[in-house]
């Protein structure tokens, strides 16, 4: 009945317009599986007060995959890793299109072009990609995001000059748990890329991948150090475990702490958005629908970097059965009518 209470207090705290202490986060944190379903009933009644019943959709296409000089243990686009990832240079304009305006027909508002590497080094390649963003502005209705790595100033004000809201740079985990999965480029490096995109007049999408080895206390750590950077969006993955890759044996974590994880970051984040990505097919199974009366209020659709998803049409209904309301560029979404 403790914990219970201890919900109810905090959860009604953040309703009113509070915040919680990393304290107060742990103490949530450490409840025990009973009382779960409480947590994840505030934060889902969080969610309703301050993002409403929408369901921000968004889809990426791999537009240069493998061959990273970066040595992230999770990724199976690293150079320094034995995978049996897809290896292919940056996609033509038109393939770059096609896959936004299968995006588009899918359902997502949002699309996004992802290229592996350290950053934009050829500035050929990164010239061919803000052409293609032109035109996937100008011929479709999506809105328009990138994730190319590291990034200047100066690169950043093209891409919004190019069309583009929203600069995807995710921190991956806490910055006390960071040394652990890279050695190649530091946190602090990614930080200071969102800061020059923050400068630049972007949106920011930054978040991480839960499950790779660290403790629910570094999770928090994540969480409060993305609400400090005042980011717009919360991308959470759950590690797909890849053959090849240092972390393919790791023991994977329950759908049920998913789930927690999921409800704790909607109580330290209350009004930014927050979406599930890659991992949530492999992890949560049969619990995916629950992510949504969780805390979280948008989605990845359509399949991710090096791993596939579900049908557009199945995401859709599972949106339309929990009676919210799926954000789409076409708002008339008839793939499961």
């Amino acid at each position: 009945m403790r914990n219970v209470q201890l919900i109810m207090e905090l959860g009604n705290r953040i309703v009113a317009g509070g915040q919680i202490t990393m304290e107060d986060a742990q103490s949530l944190a450490d409840i025990n599986e009973e009382d779960l379903p409480f947590l994840l009933a505030m934060a889902d009644a969080i969610r309703q007060k301050y993002v409403g019943k929408d369901v921000d959709l968004c889809s990426i296409v791999n537009g240069r995959s493998g061959m990273c000089s970066e040595d992230c243990a999770f990724c199976a686009q690293s150079a320094h890793h034995h995978t049996q990832v897809n290896v292919y240079p940056l996609m033509t304009e038109e393939e770059l299109l096609s896959a936004a305006k299968q995006a588009e027909d899918g359902g997502a508002l949002r699309f996004a072009i992802v290229t592996s590497g350290r950053g934009m080094g050829d500035e050929g390649e990164f010239t061919k990609i803000l052409r293609a963003l032109k035109r996937i502005k100008q011929e479709t209705k999506l809105h328009v995001c990138c994730s190319l790595g590291l990034l200047s100033f100066e690169n950043a004000k093209a891409l919004k000059a190019a069309g583009v809201s929203r600069y995807h740079h995710n921190i991956e985990t806490s910055e006390s748990h960071y040394s652990s999965i890279c050695n190649t480029h530091t946190y602090k490096d990614r930080v200071q890329t969102i800061k020059v995109v923050k400068e630049a007049g972007l949106e920011v999408c930054s978040g991480g991948i839960l499950g790779m080895g660290e403790s629910m206390s570094q999770r928090l750590e994540m969480a409060f150090a993305l609400k400090a950077m005042n980011v717009d969006s919360v991308p959470l993955n759950i590690l797909h475990r890849m053959k090849g890759t240092p972390l393919e044996n790791l023991q994977p974590i329950t759908p049920l702490e998913v789930l927690k994880s999921f409800a704790l970051f909607r109580f330290i984040l209350p009004d930014r958005g927050l979406r599930t990505a890659g991992g949530r097919e492999e992890n949560l199974r049969d619990l995916q629908a629950l992510s949504l009366r969780s805390g979280i209020n948008g989605m990845m659709i359509g399949g991710y970097l090096t791993t596939h998803g579900r049908d557009y049409s199945t995401d859709l209904r599972m949106i339309y059965d929990l009676e919210l309301s799926p954000l789409s560029a076409k708002q008339a979404v008839h793939a499961v009518l």
